[in-house]
């Protein structure tokens, strides 16, 4: 027989790496498990390409002041999709009409991306007025501002509890426990509050930085009314929610009585909200020193008060406990003789 001659894998080909890994186990393995590893990786980016659809972006339409069914029809084409998120009531406009839109118009998404939409309501929603006559100031409050109401007006009356709401008053009527009253949402009602004559001072609280409905809340628990708002050039019923106060009438910290009006300022500018917050807890902390000093001035004169009238007492007991001045003495007859 002829013997067949058996080449030898060459050194540097593929099929002689293999025979050499395959002398060592364990660098076999390790090679194996790594080129496992890199193909799962490369499938796995193929797929998540396929998934979030690689490479097909879309321009967002301005879906703003057209009718929700035409803003569907147009999503449908662009493949995206339209949620409602929320609603308002801007008599301006027509039921139904596209008010805001995230993303905004001309942002590039992916197809599929949803787009949450504010449309306009019909008419404004009506609410259940709930009763808070007999509760505290900050119950009756927040009562009201879960149901989504407010607070029209505070008219504090004389009476032996202070800020506790004696009455409420929707139109001039007056509400009983047993009455179903609705009003459009974001509306206020009049309430009745009872003040002590002697505890009718308050601290103004700090509405700087805040929201306006967050003001008005912390101004109407501290017993104050809201006077005028004044909105700066630009803002509007869309981005007002964005907005805040950069001043108000009565300074932070500053002393005021119950039923006092405060104004508020609102910008969408931050670094006017920035410089006046810094200004007003800077005054905020002179008004409290002024008032801590007033303290002690009033103290000390107390004090003085109390000294002089205890010794008032002692100069009493020592002559005979008579309040009255000591009688000038008056030369007798026999005090002239001599």
């Amino acid at each position: 027989m002829e013997k067949r001659n058996r080449r030898k894998p060459k050194q540097g080909s593929i099929a002689g790496l293999v025979a050499r890994l395959k002398a060592s186990p364990v660098a076999f393995h390790a090679v194996l498990i790594t080129l496992t590893v890199v193909a799962i990786l490369v499938v796995s980016s193929i797929m998540m390409n396929i998934i979030t659809r690689h490479g097909t972006h879309r321009t967002v339409p301005d879906f703003t002041g057209i009718r929700i069914a035409d803003a569907e029809r147009l999503a449908d084409k662009e493949r995206l999709d339209i949620i409602i998120n929320d609603s308002l009531f801007v008599p301006a406009y027509e039921g139904g009409i596209v008010l805001d839109q995230l993303p905004k118009g001309g942002v590039e998404v992916k197809a599929g991306r949803k787009i949450y939409v504010t449309i306009n309501s019909v008419r404004q929603k009506m609410v259940q007025v709930p009763y808070v006559a007999g509760r505290s100031l900050r119950q009756a409050k927040n009562m009201l501002e879960v149901a989504g109401l407010g607070i029209e007006r505070l008219v504090y009356e004389e009476d032996i509890a202070t800020n506790y709401v004696l009455a409420e008053l929707v139109d001039g009527r007056e509400l009983t426990p047993d009455m179903k009253v609705e009003i459009e949402m974001g509306e206020g009602v009049v309430l009745k509050v009872g003040v002590e004559p002697e505890k009718n001072g308050v601290i103004v609280p700090k509405a700087i930085g805040q929201g306006l409905e967050a003001a008005k809340s912390r101004l109407w628990e501290q017993g104050l009314n809201i006077g005028k708002i004044e909105m700066d050039e630009g803002i509007n019923l869309m981005n007002q929610k964005d907005a805040r106060v950069y001043r108000q009438s009565l300074a932070h910290n500053s002393s005021a009585q119950l039923g006092d009006e405060v104004s508020l300022w609102l910008t969408l500018d931050e670094s006017k909200v920035e410089s006046s917050s810094a200004a007003s807890d800077k005054r905020a902390q002179e008004l409290e020193e002024e008032r801590l000093e007033a303290e002690a001035a009033l103290r000390d004169s107390l004090e003085q008060a109390e000294t002089a009238d205890r010794a008032g007492g002692i100069l009493r007991a020592l002559f005979g406990g008579s309040e009255e001045e000591p009688t000038e003495v008056t030369e007798t007859e026999e005090d002239e003789f001599f």
